[in-house]
């Protein structure tokens, strides 16, 4: 199961600053009580047991787990690339320890902020995952408390957000992520991905764009703008006007589909890919595999044949909502596999000594 890393871990908050290179290297002997050794910590594993813990070895005491709520607008620098989980979940499964160490690698001077809805406030200890001790030790990944509430003040989505607190409906969670990601690059622009890209290139001179996932409709896994962008603005205020929560798709990729057709006035995508300052990149640049044909992930594919898959191919979007659950080989050609090794090669050590 690609998600499903050991659930009981102590943490490390961060590798040694100053560091050129990401800090991460893991390596494991046969030996079920052996310890598995990193270059900034050791992570040892219980005869009987899958609880673990990661300590961090270099000389000078490790940073203390100290989450602040996101800054407010303006105080960001430019070139965030944030990732969201709207659930209260802090356990990250692979896929998603993959996604973030791959922006992470991907793009070493730039903050990378995971906004989590479970990680807890002020002065709380640090929840004992695996996926957060491994992503700690990346110097420009940074752990956030997701405040949904402080998100959406001031924005269309504020009076939205109190009203659906108070029913039930069948698709909050995605609903949730599509608002939050809509308002996060409206207040603080930047980068946003979904937890099941995995990064191949440097996105930063991606801006005011979203990828085309297929000829009738574009999709908001991967979202790039700048702050207080109008086109963001009006997603907000469709987000309400035409809200839809019991319609899957409704409030994320149709929603972004229908607001470019009013921003560049036309009825087709086909009649147009970039207006008024917004681009639309084609399915190659983050959809090369479309939904329909996930299982390819998880087929053998010879590098040479993967590298001519993701020529024009900025990140890899893996359709997690189709694919969890899937096993997989880590050290097989699988194309997923292959990925993995290749642009999350810490997680991939990780995956090896527990799939």
């Amino acid at each position: 199961d690609v998600g499903a890393p050991p659930t009981a871990c102590w943490g490390c908050s961060g590798a040694p600053r100053g560091s050129g290179s990401v800090p991460c290297s893991l390596s494991a002997s046969s030996s079920p009580s052996s310890s598995l050794s990193w270059s900034t910590g050791m992570l040892w594993e219980s005869p009987g047991a899958k609880e673990c813990s990661l300590t961090c070895l270099w000389t000078s005491p490790a940073p203390t787990w100290s989450p602040q709520p996101p800054p407010p607008p303006g105080t960001l620098p430019p070139g965030n690339i944030f990732f969201l989980e709207t659930s209260d979940r802090t356990n990250p499964n692979f896929l998603f320890m993959c996604s973030v160490e791959s922006a992470a690698r991907a793009h070493p001077e730039s903050p990378v902020v995971v906004l989590m809805k479970g990680l807890p406030g002020r002065n709380a200890s640090r929840p004992r995952h695996l996926g957060l001790s491994l992503l700690g030790c990346f110097p420009n990944v940074q752990m956030r408390p997701l405040d949904l509430e402080e998100l959406f003040r001031e924005t269309p989505l504020a009076a939205w957000y109190a009203a659906v607190q108070r029913r039930w409906e069948p698709y909050l969670l995605p609903v949730l992520s599509d608002a939050s990601r809509i308002a996060l690059l409206w207040k603080f622009g930047g980068i946003y991905l979904d937890t099941d890209f995995i990064v191949l290139k440097d996105l930063r001179n991606l801006t005011n764009a979203l990828g085309t996932q297929s000829r009738y409709v574009l999709n908001g896994a991967f979202l790039a703008f700048e702050r207080h962008h109008e086109f963001m603005a009006q997603c907000m205020r469709d987000f309400v006007a035409h809200y839809n929560g019991w319609i899957w798709g409704h409030q994320g990729p149709q929603l972004l589909t229908r607001v470019f057709k009013k921003w560049c006035s036309i009825r087709s995508l086909s009649e147009s890919r970039a207006c008024r300052g917004v681009t639309t990149l084609p399915p190659e640049a983050f959809y090369p595999i479309p939904w329909q044909n996930w299982k390819k992930y998880f087929e053998d594919i010879s590098p040479q044949e993967l590298t001519r898959l993701l020529n024009a191919t900025f990140a890899v979007h893996v359709w997690n909502k189709k694919s969890q659950g899937t096993h997989f080989e880590a050290t097989s050609r699988a194309l997923l596999a292959q990925l993995h090794a290749r642009y999350c090669p810490t997680t991939h050590k990780a995956m090896k000594m527990y799939l």
